[in-house]
């Protein structure tokens, strides 16, 4: 495979010269979004609207940047997102668009409709073949996503406590997974009833097509059957009381894989468009209700029609930037006994691991990682 072309331009703007969001419409155009043939198309463009009490997110300006170039090329694009797995602000619809108005994510703001792409509930789901899949057969995609003829991933470039960084992988195959299909990707368990949070409602028993749900009359709350239970995460997105959980105990290793098998999914045989911006780089995921320090500066904005060379080309420039005084990762550094691991997010999470997330998806042909960085 020929190596993949990234393209790139920093965050600098001259005095009484172009804002942000316009060098952000030129970088793209001229990573060649017009090739896409948008004209008339459905067009989902991915991001992440932040969880509330975060403010790291990439704000509504650079998503209105590329929705005006979508519809330039006369498209019909929508900001999409798909429900947690997890409580917080974006477990349901509701919820969700609520947090995404509050973070400054409107129709007026975005110029386009938002929408949640697994449903009210998260369950609004389809399954999509993995081609070469060897951890996901099927991966479970909001409805919305998938219903779209293109596919753009806008991508908050951080840290992550669990995948080294949140990248354009972890933003499409995590991100796009429902409910259920987060919870496949996270968790390598069954679920567990909190008894003091169950209602007794049975509304998470039509859900189930196992028999992994017993219900218990005496005690009037659901119970979990073990040996039935297959861990498919239905009921989650059926329980409106928060009381079904599961563990997110899968190893990060496995997370990393099912993930690029996930993206893959989404991406796999249908216009795709790509751009990352490594900015307010903090050592967490945006679905944290917090954020720290950035753990590094602000490098630059990135895009391809490749999301691994893209991920692959924002790691570098993370590597080979120096850490920020103040941070997470220049604090750890600095600690007494601390083994530096040689990488900036290992060492600023030393118990995340990313690098089987871009082997993985190099070998399943979600892309290469081999790019050819060219300055907008």
């Amino acid at each position: 495979m020929e190596p993949a072309k990234v393209y790139f331009t920093d965050f600098r703007t001259e005095a009484f010269g172009d804002g942000l969001p316009t060098k952000l419409k030129k970088l793209i155009k001229r990573a060649g979004i017009a090739d896409l043939d948008l004209d008339g198309k459905f067009v989902a463009v991915k991001l992440h609207f932040g969880e509330l009490g975060n403010i790291s997110y990439l704000r509504p300006n650079y998503a209105r940047a590329v929705v005006d170039v979508v519809k330039e090329l006369g498209g019909k694009p929508f900001l999409t997102d798909c429900n947690t797995m997890y409580p917080g602000s974006r477990k349901n619809a509701l919820e969700h668009l609520e947090c995404a108005w509050q973070n400054g994510f409107t129709p007026l703001t975005a110029g386009c409709p938002i929408l949640i792409g697994d449903g009210l509930k998260g369950t609004d789901d389809v399954e999509v073949p993995v081609a070469g899949g060897e951890y996901v057969k099927a991966a479970k995609i909001g409805r919305a996503v998938m219903d779209a003829d293109a596919f753009i991933s806008l991508t908050h470039f951080k840290g992550h406590e669990l995948t080294g960084f949140g990248g354009a992988i972890k933003n499409i195959g995590m991100g796009c997974g429902s409910r259920a299909g987060k919870t496949e990707q996270h968790s390598n368990g069954r679920p567990t009833i909190d008894a003091e949070k169950c209602r007794g409602c049975k509304k998470c028993l039509p859900q189930c097509a196992n028999g992994g749900l017993v219900f218990d009359e005496a005690a009037r709350k659901m119970t979990v059957d073990a040996a039935h239970c297959v861990g498919c995460g239905r009921c989650l997105g059926a329980c409106n009381f928060d009381a079904i959980g599961f563990a997110q105990d899968a190893a990060n290793v496995d997370l990393n894989r099912r993930m690029a098998e996930y993206a893959k999914a989404v991406v796999d045989g249908r216009p795709q468009f790509h751009v990352s911006l490594v900015v307010d780089v903090s050592p967490h995921c945006d679905c944290h209700a917090e954020n720290d320090a950035p753990i590094l500066p602000n490098l630059g904005m990135f895009s391809s029609v490749d999301p691994l060379a893209l991920d692959q080309a924002c790691v570098d420039a993370c590597l080979a930037a120096s850490p920020l005084p103040g941070s997470k990762l220049s604090d750890n550094l600095a600690s007494p006994g601390f083994q530096a691991a040689g990488d900036h997010f290992t060492n600023s999470t030393p118990e995340s691991e990313w690098r089987t997330c871009l082997e993985h998806a190099e070998k399943i042909g979600l892309g290469t990682r081999e790019y050819e960085l060219i300055t907008v």
